[in-house]
């Protein structure tokens, strides 16, 4: 992986963490256009920069994060995680082959396109306006639609996590908020299994150059996520979602084409 490379897959992971576009779409994408071959070292950078994503939502939310008096905020983040946690381990093997497989989650990701066009007029009147009014049993629900990113790969984490909030009638800033925040353990774990993995399988790849490498790729996903993160909220509580499902049909069907006429898309 050239530094060039590893520039623009950072910046692309920062962007699309947290907005409901399939950053595994975009991954696919853009491992397609810069020739990127998958390789341990590979899959475990994409996996890792998203310790940098976390990082950035515990910054910006740093009072909520560390504001221990508040055992209720900690508690409905473990319970909506607790759906992922278990589905992610039941169906590790399911997950693994839909994601070495780019015509599935392009699907995906057009129907995730096609909904966020339409899901504003779905769910309106919404009267949870606050975190602090959120049930358990609304993190629960918000923590099963999580699952549909689990299981369906090119949905987006972040559109699940925010459409079973606004199902659950959060307001969007709300809803999106709540997607932040759960993104915290969801990203953690997958963080530390991709390393623990890393370790037992292919120590070799956990070298000097490679760990520094991952280190500037996580800098610059945390200034970029930063960065999209408050545009996101901005722009979500003003426009909604229909210029978020536009966007992912355009992208989906780019995919398609390339897919159609013999294009190379590794998802990494």
């Amino acid at each position: 992986m050239t530094f060039f490379q590893l520039l623009i897959l950072s910046v692309i992971e920062g962007i699309t963490e947290f907005l409901p576009v399939s950053s595994t779409g975009h991954m696919a994408l853009a491992s397609a256009f810069l020739g990127i071959e998958k390789d341990p070292f590979t899959t475990l950078f994409i996996e890792n920069i998203q310790f940098g994503a976390i990082i950035s939502v515990i910054l910006i939310y740093w009072r909520k994060f560390f504001d221990f008096s508040k055992l209720r905020f900690y508690l409905k983040l473990l319970v909506a995680f607790i759906p992922a946690a278990i589905v992610g381990i039941l169906l590790k093997k399911h997950i693994d082959r839909a994601l070495e497989n780019p015509l599935f989650i392009t699907i995906v990701m057009l129907l995730g396109g096609i909904i966020l066009i339409f899901v504003d007029n779905w769910f309106k009147n919404p009267v949870i306006d606050k975190e602090e009014n959120i049930s358990y049993k609304n993190s629960l629900v918000i923590g099963f639609f999580q699952l549909l990113a689990i299981v369906f790969p090119g949905f987006s984490r972040s559109a699940a996590t925010i459409i079973g909030g606004m199902q659950q009638k959060l307001t969007r800033k709300v809803a999106a908020e709540f997607s932040f925040f759960l993104a915290v353990p969801t990203l953690a774990g997958a963080f530390a299994k991709s390393l623990w993995d890393a370790h037992k399988e292919t120590p070799a790849i956990l070298n000097n150059h490679n760990l520094l490498l991952l280190l500037i790729g996580n800098l610059i996903a945390f200034i970029v996520a930063i960065i999209a993160i408050k545009a996101f909220i901005a722009f979500l509580t003003r426009y909604g979602f229909k210029l978020f499902g536009y966007y992912r049909i355009v992208i989906g069907l780019v995919i398609l084409l390339i897919i159609i006429f013999g294009g190379n898309i590794k998802i990494l």
